[in-house]
């Protein structure tokens, strides 16, 4: 397999956009209609979701290690769509027929012969941890809601017992979906797992969103809802050993970082934490008892909320990371950031330019879709709300 004639190949047809999918698709349903009903209704954000997909894999297939692990994650996720082995077959067709189409007169024996192989391998990673995963853990789990706060005009607190356990780790995102509603939005539990097994999600309904203005605006105590096995370890704290942290957060970005914040005190770590909590508003700090609440029982925990909009500076917008930074040094921390992909990307420009290296620096990556199943799933507006809680 030529790694370097697979990448070239694949940037020619990505030059094409949008026609890429969309081409895509009508091959797919043409030729094997019964694949249809796998699909939402609504294809636009399915579209952007394909492409990046096949893209983080096509630019890390020369990394075994990093590539395996996203697509183990894609092969367990996607069972909740019921996808079987004998559905892979369908999409690598779709897929040979696209490259073909777009690539024209430079698409060649060895090139398909090159895909071909390397839709194989992708294939059959998915397939074998699809098939493990079946021996621990459901494609899906049914939760009853059990707990419901609306804190703002959209943004809910919901508590959710599953009707077993579902294990996941703190900074791990889970899938959710309302049975009224054919699409799937990824969440970060706002909790360190607890004796009882109930999650906690903090929702902000985003404009459009069909799975979140449902868990906002139509949901009550006793219904119940649909999660997935969770997704995703760049926001676990695996990675930063014992060293102090520096959370950066905005919106509902304090989920997963107020997980982070039950693990250390589960741990009983000596680590010192300091947290950084943005928002546009005063008002739109949804979540101040449990902040206040935390930092009378942590000595080790510190907490400063950033209002982004100073009405003293109109058309400016302060982030976290501008009051961290301009507070002290921070670069013997490893940093963690959840917020919007706008924040993020600041945030992670602004910590590069202040001396910080990469791997100090946790986040969920930048980009619409960075993670989550690649064929089917209904996205919402952003997989990121604009204050980060949903990805």
């Amino acid at each position: 397999m030529d790694v370097a004639r697979l990448k070239q190949s694949w940037n020619l047809v990505a030059a094409h956009g949008d026609q890429v999918p969309l081409y895509f698709y009508s091959a797919l349903f043409l030729s094997h209609p019964e694949t249809r009903q796998m699909f939402p209704t609504n294809m636009a954000g399915q579209r952007d979701r394909l492409v990046t997909a096949l893209g983080h894999i096509v630019s890390n297939v020369d990394q075994v290690d990093r590539l395996t692990g996203f697509l183990r994650d894609l092969g367990a996720d996607h069972r909740k769509f019921a996808v079987r082995p004998e559905h892979y077959p369908a999409v690598g067709e779709a897929l040979l027929t696209t490259l073909r189409h777009f690539l024209g007169d430079q698409w060649t024996e060895e090139l398909a012969r090159d895909w071909a192989g390397a839709y194989q391998l992708v294939s059959q990673v998915m397939i074998d941890a699809a098939q493990e995963a079946e021996q621990v853990n459901p494609p899906w789990w049914v939760a009853e809601i059990v707990g419901h706060e609306r804190r703002t005009f959209d943004v809910a607190v919901l508590t959710l017992r599953p009707q077993y356990l579902l294990p996941f780790t703190p900074g791990q995102s889970i899938g959710v979906s309302h049975p009224a509603v054919r699409a799937w939005r990824y969440y970060s539990p706002a909790n360190a797992p607890r004796p009882d097994g109930t999650i906690e999600l903090h929702v902000r309904a985003a404009p459009g969103g069909a799975v979140s203005s449902r868990l906002v605006y139509g949901c009550a105590v006793g219904d119940q809802i649909h999660l997935a096995a969770p997704v995703g370890d760049r926001l676990t704290l695996w990675a930063a050993g014992g060293a102090d942290l520096l959370l950066l957060a905005s919106g509902t970005g304090w989920a997963p970082v107020k997980a982070l914040v039950e693990q250390v005190a589960a741990e009983g770590s000596h680590r010192r934490v300091d947290l950084y909590l943005g928002a546009r508003s005063r008002m739109e700090f949804y979540d101040t008892d449990t902040v206040d609440k935390l930092t009378a029982a942590y000595p080790w925990l510190t907490v400063t909320p950033v209002v982004g909009v100073d009405p003293r500076r109109p058309g400016e917008l302060i982030y976290p990371v501008d009051r961290a930074v301009a507070d002290g040094d921070w670069r013997s921390r490893h940093v963690y950031v959840c917020g919007s992909d706008e924040m993020v990307g600041r945030t992670v420009q602004t910590l590069s330019r202040a001396g910080f290296h990469a791997g100090q620096v946790h986040h969920e990556g930048l980009g619409r879709y960075w993670y989550g199943p690649a064929w089917r799933t209904a996205v919402e507006s952003s997989p990121q709300d604009d204050s980060g809680g949903a990805r």
